[in-house]
């Protein structure tokens, strides 16, 4: 799927990578994350995205991805985690951008969660399109994981509303952290986010150790969360992957100055 999109010839994938030489404000802990990716029409994604910001691609092709995980500790760097606030489930729509040729990161159409003092908080403070979903996580003895969402509220356009997600996944095979240039890297290895409110463009940055990559097994997806965000993907099956776990700093989002 070529792309008129002109992409920088030299993209620094590297340093967003580095841990900042500030202070982070939070903590949280990332548990069993499946990623599913699918090559979309570049011109419809970027038609969704705010001003400033342009489509990062792979070889042309520009990918939305669903990304279903759980969350633990989440915390600010002051306070001890609280179970009934720290631990929720979280699922993200997502594609990939980049700012006039630097810090390559994240855009997302949505983040489903399951607390809603968390989708508050964050739709104030972060300016990110979050949602509160009802949602479960049950793991099964073989290491399957199964997963469900159901969005409750705001109920905003795009539509189809509510929008949901049903999946069973397993990883599969031996863990396998990313090279630096491969499509895997460029899916996952995501430490910049952008935001976008009231005319002015966000961007924020976190910090983990790499994803202990693996492949992933999927059966039973249903899903329409890719489309609620008014985006259509193929209909073959998605690039698959997995991640135990990881620990991660947030640090504080700041304007981008055009």
């Amino acid at each position: 799927m070529p792309s008129a999109i002109q992409q920088p010839e030299t993209l620094d994938r590297i340093a967003p990578t580095k841990s900042p030489r500030q202070p982070s404000v939070m903590r949280q802990n990332w548990h069993y994350l499946l990623f599913l990716h699918w090559a979309v029409d570049p011109e419809q994604l970027q038609s969704l995205l705010p001003p400033g910001l342009t489509l990062d691609t792979y070889d042309g092709k520009a990918y939305v991805g669903l990304v279903l995980f759980t969350m633990t500790g989440v915390r600010p760097n002051w306070a001890p985690p609280f179970p009934p606030l720290s631990n929720f489930h979280e699922t993200n729509v997502r594609t990939y951008v980049h700012y006039q040729g630097r810090d390559p990161g994240v855009w997302f159409f949505s983040l489903d969660a399951a607390n809603a003092v968390a989708v508050r908080i964050a739709r104030a403070w972060f300016r990110l399109p979050y949602y509160f979903a009802r949602m479960s996580l049950k793991r099964q003895q073989e290491g399957e994981v199964d997963y469900a969402v159901y969005r409750l509220w705001p109920q905003t356009w795009p539509g189809p509303k509510p929008a949901t997600c049903v999946a069973r996944y397993a990883p599969r095979g031996k863990v396998s952290p990313t090279a630096v240039g491969t499509l895997e890297h460029f899916l996952v290895e995501r430490y910049v986010l952008y935001a976008y409110a009231k005319g002015q463009l966000y961007r924020g940055r976190i910090h983990h150790r790499p994803y202990p990559l693996q492949s992933a097994q999927v059966w039973g997806l249903q899903e329409n969360l890719v489309a609620a965000a008014g985006i259509t993907r193929p209909g073959e099956p998605p690039l698959m992957h997995y991640a135990q776990e990881v620990r991660v700093r947030i640090f504080p989002l700041e304007r981008v100055e055009h």
